[in-house]
């Protein structure tokens, strides 16, 4: 579960309300998944969604990186 914010950025509940974790988004105008940093909220990071999904599936998978 996560909680999302009036700007859309998405903060997993296993997070504690400090400025200390990963937010993500996705990006409305081209298809792609926007990550930063919480206490650096200007830095944002943008790369396709099917990327992150990849990595995971990976993961899930057990293959080694």
């Amino acid at each position: 579960m996560s909680r999302t914010s009036p700007s859309g950025w998405q903060k997993s509940s296993h997070s504690s309300d400090t400025d200390n974790c990963v937010e993500l988004r996705r990006q409305q105008s081209v298809p792609a998944l926007q990550l930063r940093e919480s206490d650096d909220p200007r830095t944002v990071l943008a790369d396709t969604a099917a990327s992150p999904g990849a990595l995971l599936a990976a993961l899930k998978r057990g293959v080694p990186l």
